[in-house]
């Protein structure tokens, strides 16, 4: 059980890393070679999923991943027509950083039965978009404001509120080819208020970077943009020097 995985590490002050693959930015034939580099890394799981995806065989896709991969598979929809069985888990994201309604509860009425009919294991998750130095394709297809980087206020009340609606994860993003990630305090100040675990993406180009998200209060990290450029950057990235 993913979940399970995820609370046994975060009781032992142990810290996670996963590599997010957009389908749209990694052709079929770069697969087999990335998915065996990420199987020697210390990551610990495999996001499949983006914002745009214009690959009209998702699940075919997925399965490659997953009958090479030896790290669970977890998908990261960005619609509903991003669902297959092959993979172990999925994030649900409830899109609570903006006002579209669609993306808050239309495609999950949408997915609801098609997902039922899966074996995944669900992970409803509160997905939050944060400003970042430019427009991220996640927020132009999402047709909704991010939080303003400097308004921790607003970003802790919506994380808290949240998981109070019983969301089971919360994920600060900055969004693919952030130039900087999540800044500190605004990790700190949603790490402070909620007791789910806390999932930071965008921006993570370094070890330096991943190590200050960790301690700034994230429970995952989330890195894409450093390995699509170079395969072998996953190796850049370890769990060495982590700390609560």
């Amino acid at each position: 059980m993913i979940k399970e995985y995820i609370k046994d590490k975060i009781s032992k002050k142990e810290k996670i890393w996963c590599v997010l693959i957009d389908p749209d930015k990694l052709h079929f034939d770069e697969v087999d070679n990335l998915i065996s580099l990420i199987n020697k890394s210390s990551c610990d799981f495999i996001l499949v999923g983006g914002s745009l995806i214009n690959h009209e065989k998702f699940s075919e896709y997925a399965k490659l991943i997953t009958n090479v991969s030896t790290k669970p598979v977890i998908i990261f929809p960005g619609d509903n027509q991003q669902i297959t069985d092959y993979a172990d888990g999925l994030f649900l994201l409830s899109l609570i950083s903006g006002r579209n309604s669609d993306l808050l509860i239309g495609q999950h009425v949408k997915s609801a039965f098609k997902i039922k009919a899966t074996n995944l294991e669900i992970l409803p998750c509160g997905y939050m978009l944060i400003e970042g130095e430019n427009l991220t394709s996640a927020i132009y297809i999402s047709e909704s404001l991010p939080i303003p980087k400097d308004k921790f206020d607003i970003a802790a009340a919506t994380a808290l509120a949240g998981e109070q609606l019983g969301l089971q994860f919360i994920y600060l993003d900055k969004g693919s080819g952030a130039k900087f990630t999540v800044q500190n305090e605004m990790i700190k100040s949603v790490n402070k208020v909620i007791s789910i675990p806390l999932i930071v993406g965008g921006g993570i180009n370094s070890q330096e970077d991943l190590e200050n998200v960790w301690n700034a209060g994230a429970d995952i990290a989330v890195i894409g943009t450093s390995v699509e450029k170079d395969f072998n950057n996953i190796f850049l990235f370890d769990k060495r020097s982590s700390k609560k």
